[in-house]
């Protein structure tokens, strides 16, 4: 199972609830904060979900 990065890189101002609530369940509450996660398909829906606001590194 390998790691991603997830980091915030727009904000979420303007959003609908789900994806500000979505951003808050990764860890990314600031511009520019990232967070390290297993791969899983679990995680991999919720970045889906706010794929325009944040950037994905494996």
């Amino acid at each position: 199972m390998g790691k991603i990065k997830v980091t915030k890189v727009r904000s979420a101002i303007n959003r609908p609830k789900s994806q500000k609530l979505t951003l808050e369940a990764l860890g990314l509450r600031k511009m520019n904060q990232s967070n390290e996660f297993d791969d899983t398909p679990a995680v991999r829906g919720l970045i889906a979900k706010v794929s325009h606001l944040v950037k994905v590194e494996e």
